[in-house]
């Protein structure tokens, strides 16, 4: 949709443009400051691979939950309440995270930031949108290029206060402040309620077809993120002797190569077409995989995360775009169900690799999910 000079430049647009970027941002950095947590929670609970694949579930159920009641919340309160309210829930509950007595404890937070992050997820994406009509661009690889420059900061930024001496749980209240300070500098700026009304409502079917295909597809790209968030550190620390506050860089590798993609990613998917961006990218995340399981160095390790953040950054972008598109099914349909199926794999999927970890271990486990990848790079057609 096309807006006129006056519109793109109004003042108000681009405010709303910065302060959506800047929530990304904050959604970034908290999911990403658990992946650091998460050796942490492991060792302090002396939990298996199979009991902490179970713990995690908690926070995908939480998220997956809320994600649909969301929706009914944005209609009723607008999204930028809806993110606000996430935020503040996610900034209280993220120290909690590390100071769980128990694993029913752990789970209990867990299923708590996972609903906030699911929250703030579907309500900022729903913002972004109708930012991006008012601009008069395709601005949404911008959007999720911030939220991964927050996973960047959140994965190294907890390791880096606690490598300049401060206790885990300061270091987790440090970012909680942070969290809150940006949210409530930039709540102001946000498009009010009363501008949301054009948006359209959405309704969840049970996917079938070439719905429920992609949405498979999805789900196996949203595991491949999941999987670097919860197991990437415990990966560096048990499997390849990198220490505790210097786990957490094996997801700053990933942020960081998928952050410089979504930043460059609408150039791309215009130059090379969607269909080459699924192929090149499931091909390139599934060897970030398999050289990083298969090769016994750190260093190694590290350049495989890389190269599954290259080739996974832009995928999913062309799935939705994909999901709008399918005929004789519309958009109000294909696009809750494609989403929800992927963060399913994203939120809930890492739990099946602990528990193939613990039946095998957790280099083959993550190998097993760059063999899905090469899959999705065989099968996937426009």
């Amino acid at each position: 949709m096309e807006h006129s000079p006056s519109t793109t430049r109004d003042p108000k647009v681009s405010a709303a443009r910065r302060a959506s970027m800047l929530i990304f941002l904050v959604c970034g950095i908290g999911l990403s400051s658990w992946a650091p947590m998460v050796p942490f929670a492991k060792t302090n609970l002396n939990l298996d691979e199979a009991a902490l694949g179970f713990v995690l579930l908690s926070l995908g159920f939480g998220a997956i939950l809320m994600m649909p009641i969301s929706g009914f919340l944005i209609n009723k309160y607008g999204s930028r309440k809806v993110m606000l309210a996430a935020a503040v829930v996610i900034a209280l509950i993220l120290p909690n995270l590390l100071m769980a007595a128990s694993p029913v404890q752990l789970s209990i937070a867990l299923f708590i930031f996972g609903a906030a992050i699911g929250s703030i997820d579907v309500a900022m994406n729903a913002h972004a949108v109708l930012v991006q009509e008012r601009f008069g661009r395709h601005i949404m690889s911008s959007f999720h290029g911030m939220f991964s420059l927050g996973g960047i900061i959140g994965s190294v930024g907890l390791g880096f206060l606690i490598g300049f001496g401060l206790s885990p749980t300061i270091a987790a209240i440090s970012i909680s402040v942070l969290l809150f300070c940006i949210t409530i500098s930039q709540y102001k700026y946000l498009l009010p309620h009363s501008e949301e009304n054009s948006v359209e409502s959405f309704s969840f079917a049970l996917p079938r077809g070439p719905v429920l295909v992609l949405g498979l597809m999805c789900f196996v790209f949203f595991l491949a993120e999941g999987a670097m968030l919860d197991w990437s550190a415990v990966f560096l620390k048990f499997n390849r002797g990198f220490t505790e506050n210097m786990a957490g860089w094996g997801y700053a590798a990933f942020s960081i190569a998928m952050a410089i993609m979504r930043f460059t990613g609408d150039n791309l998917v215009h130059k090379i077409g969607s269909q080459k961006v699924v192929l090149f990218g499931a091909l390139l995340a599934a060897a970030g995989y398999l050289i990083a399981v298969s090769v016994p160095l750190p260093g190694a390790a590290l350049f495989g995360f890389v190269l599954v953040g290259l080739g996974a950054a832009n995928v999913v972008p062309v799935f939705f775009t994909a999901a709008g598109n399918i005929p004789n099914v519309p958009a109000s349909v294909s696009l809750p169900a494609v989403t929800i199926l992927g963060y399913t794999g994203q939120l809930a999927g890492p739990a099946l690799i602990g528990f193939i970890a613990e039946m095998t271990s957790l280099p083959v486990a993550l190998g097993f999910v760059g063999v899905l990848l090469l899959i999705v790079a065989v099968t996937y057609k426009k």
